[in-house]
């Protein structure tokens, strides 16, 4: 049988590989490619409900069978991608497929748009971290271009910190969200839960006196578009947010996860950067994937992804 590359080529939707919805095979296509940004990372998925209003269902593995990178990557094979075409319901398939399999049709549903997450510090409160995550996101009125510009100067006012330099390793992991930016920085070693409280906690509401709190106030001075901190979805605005740094939260995988609008609208798709790509001239090329163009380009897009073992 081909295999799931080969699949989604002959498919002209790569989520309607066969008329119909289903992100089953361009999931599976990508997971590959995941493993080793994800590698101990349980998934999530944002399943969206047709109907009134922005109904969804989070499948993670706090409160469902934990499903990890490595299971979707064995698991989904151009045999269960083929049996959904014939078999529409989990309780007709599962004497036909492995329990592994059984988690992953529940995550990624027949006939659903799911957007893909993975647990940032893995699930369960109060556990070490060793990525500090923070949302680049942009309020009604702000472009992509904004964005970026705001992106850049984090960034810089991060490494520029020689303090918080004893724990960050590297150059930070950034991604295209399909709307914004995230920027990701790796841990030289796992650090308390408190870790966040002490360095990277930022709010919209009262002063802190966190490294984090200092970059975003630099940040604000520097810009050229209002900017404001913690978690909060300000119009005509970017607002830089680490909340979902500590374990048990989520963030998007950073290749190939759908950026959705509603149940029926794709926003846009998430696509990995690497620092020397952080000018505006890469806007257009980023608001441009779709689906179909990161399969296109699926090994070029990986390559950009640091690999943790």
């Amino acid at each position: 049988m081909e295999s799931l590359l080969e699949m989604t080529r002959g498919a002209e939707n790569p989520i309607k590989p066969f008329g119909e919805i289903d992100v089953l095979l361009y999931y599976g296509t990508i997971a590959p490619y995941l493993v080793g940004y994800l590698r101990d990372r349980e998934i999530a998925s944002k399943i969206w409900l047709p109907g009134a209003g922005s109904r969804m269902l989070l499948k993670r593995g706090s409160k469902d069978k934990p499903l990890y990178i490595e299971d979707m990557a064995e698991g989904i094979t151009p045999e269960l991608v083929e049996m959904r075409q014939r078999v529409k319901e989990l309780k007709e398939a599962r004497p036909l497929i492995t329990e592994k399999q059984a988690t992953i049709w529940g995550y990624f549903v027949p006939r659903k748009l799911a957007d893909f997450f993975y647990a940032t510090n893995r699930e369960g409160e109060g556990k070490d971290i060793d990525r500090a995550f923070f949302d680049i996101d942009r309020g009604k009125g702000i472009s992509a271009r904004d964005s970026l510009h705001v992106t850049k100067l984090f960034i810089d006012e991060v490494q520029n910190d020689e303090g918080i330099n004893e724990y960050i390793k590297g150059e930070p992991y950034i991604s295209w969200t399909g709307f914004s930016f995230h920027v990701l920085f790796e841990l030289k070693r796992p650090q308390p839960a408190s870790f966040f409280d002490r360095c990277l906690s930022v709010s919209a509401v009262k002063a802190l006196d966190t490294p984090a709190s200092k970059w975003v106030e630099r940040v604000k001075k520097r810009a050229r578009v209002p900017v404001v901190g913690g978690h909060v979805k300000a119009s005509g605005a970017i607002s830089i947010d680490p909340s979902q740094t500590p374990s048990g939260k989520l963030c998007r995988v950073p290749l190939g996860s759908l950026h959705m609008k509603d149940a029926k609208t794709v926003n846009g798709v998430s696509v990995p950067l690497t620092l020397d790509m952080l000018d505006e001239s890469i806007v257009d090329e980023l608001e441009s994937y779709t689906p179909r163009k990161v399969l296109d380009h699926l090994p070029e897009l990986a390559k950009r992804l640091p690999s943790r073992h």
